[in-house]
C-alpha cells in the first residue's frame, strides 16, 4: 500500500509539473510573438506546451467521470496552441493561460487532500 501511495503521489506531482510547464511555455510563446518577434522560439515554446498537453491527455483514466471533461479541455487547449503557432496570434492563448493555472491549482489542492476528505466531499454532493 505504501508503494501505491508513492506512485499516486508521484503521478500527482508530475501532473502539477506539467501544468506549470504548459503555463511557462505559453508565456514564452506569447512573449516571443508579441515582444521579441522571434517566431522560431515561439514555435518551439508552443510545441513544448503541446507535448505537455498530450502527456496529460494520455495519462487520463477514462474510467473516472471527470476525465471526459478534461479530455475535451485538453483538445481545446491543443487546438488553440496550434492556431496561435500557425497564425502568430496569441489572443486566445492569453485566455487559456489562466484556465490552465486554475486547473493546476485545483489539481494541487485535490492532491493534498486525504482519501477521507475526498470521500467526505463526494458524500456531501449526493
Amino acid at each position: 500500500e505504501i508503494y501505491l501511495y508513492k506512485v499516486a503521489h508521484l503521478k500527482q506531482f508530475t501532473v502539477s509539473v506539467l501544468y506549470a510547464e504548459i503555463e511557462r511555455q505559453l508565456a514564452i510563446g506569447v512573449s516571443c510573438v508579441e515582444e521579441k518577434k522571434d517566431n522560431a522560439k515561439a514555435n518551439e515554446a508552443f510545441l513544448k506546451a503541446q507535448e505537455c498537453i498530450s502527456a496529460l491527455r494520455e495519462s487520463l483514466d477514462m474510467s473516472i467521470p471527470i476525465s471526459n471533461n478534461l479530455e475535451q479541455l485538453y483538445v481545446f487547449f491543443y487546438k488553440e496552441m496550434i492556431n496561435a503557432n500557425i497564425h502568430k496570434d496569441c489572443t486566445e492563448i492569453k485566455k487559456i493561460i489562466p484556465m490552465i493555472a486554475d486547473l493546476r491549482d485545483a489539481f494541487t489542492q485535490i492532491s493534498q487532500m486525504t482519501k477521507e476528505e475526498i470521500e467526505a466531499q463526494e458524500k456531501g454532493k449526493k
